[in-house]
């Protein structure tokens, strides 16, 4: 579990820092401004799956233990949940735009000669996002956590996963604040961050009732 751990914490740092400004301004300087809004999409993507693989094969192959079991007749309603994971997961992906989230339009773009940067994306609130301001984080978790038998490895890969999408999250709402402003501001209080049904506005009133 602590190996898998550590190797979601370094995935999780290279990540920040291929992610971070720095990196971006000196990738942008040493290639130029086209190849930047071009190809850096692609290039951080192919680095995040490079980073998933020592993680995986600690998954499969490291020593394991078990952690936990559960017994047949939770089978079927933690298949039922992992379902929906990955039914809302596979929405959630058709809902944005595919292509500039894998970084194949950019790519396209680049090499066929067309405007870049792209224009800019609009404000996703609709569908899914109407339900959670998160929906790939929340069923990504919802995909992975619900399993039968949890091994120590498996459980750090969740662990360690449920965090990254955390902190994740709150790195993006600041992206998102800065690209829309007001309009993301009335967003984040309309609609859960990412548990379904809770608003800023509903744990402030639990907080009141508390207090009373």
């Amino acid at each position: 579990m602590i190996a898998v751990l550590i190797a979601m914490l370094i995935f999780g740092l290279i990540h920040s820092i291929f992610a971070g400004r720095a990196i971006k301004t000196a990738f942008q300087r040493r290639l130029g401004e086209r190849a930047f809004h071009g190809l850096y999409r692609i290039v951080y993507n192919g680095v995040t799956v490079i980073t998933l693989i020592p993680i995986a094969l600690l998954i499969v192959f490291a020593e394991t233990r078990q952690v936990w079991r559960f017994d047949l007749r939770w089978e079927l309603p933690l298949m039922i949940l992992q379902g929906i994971g990955l039914v809302g997961l596979v929405i959630s992906l058709l809902q944005i735009d595919l292509g500039r989230f894998l970084g194949t339009a950019q790519l396209t773009a680049y090499l066929s000669g067309a405007p870049l940067p792209l224009p800019p994306e609009p404000l996703q609130t609709s569908g899914l996002f109407a339900i959670v301001r998160h929906p790939l984080y929340l069923f990504s978790l919802l995909t992975i956590w619900p399993v039968t038998t949890m091994t120590d490895t498996y459980l750090g890969f969740c662990v360690g996963a449920t965090l990254y999408f955390v902190i994740g999250s709150w790195y993006e709402e600041r992206r998102l604040i800065g690209a829309f402003g007001d309009d993301y501001r009335a967003y984040q209080r309309r609609v859960p961050w990412m548990i379904p049904f809770l608003t800023s506005s509903q744990k402030r009133d639990k907080a009141g009732q508390n207090a009373n």
